[in-house]
């Protein structure tokens, strides 16, 4: 028993007919387009946790900057 009922020979035998039936060129390109979209949308959602550590940064950077102006102005 391999898969859900599916024994080792049965999926060989499936696996020649997409063979077959796509060809080798056709299954590597279309693995290679599923790769590029697995990348892309890996690249897209470090991107976003990137753009809130900048949004993140860039809020700290103006309390710091409102801080200072506050301790500057009680100096006068």
């Amino acid at each position: 028993m391999g898969l859900g009922g599916i024994s080792i020979w049965q999926l060989l035998i499936i696996l020649a007919i997409v063979v077959l039936l796509f060809g080798t060129k056709k299954l590597k390109g279309m693995g290679g387009d599923l790769g590029s979209a697995l990348k892309g949308f890996k690249d897209s959602m470090q991107g976003d946790d990137d753009a809130k550590n900048i949004e993140k940064n860039v809020q700290e950077d103006a309390d710091t900057a409102q801080h200072t102006e506050k301790k500057d102005e009680s100096k006068l």
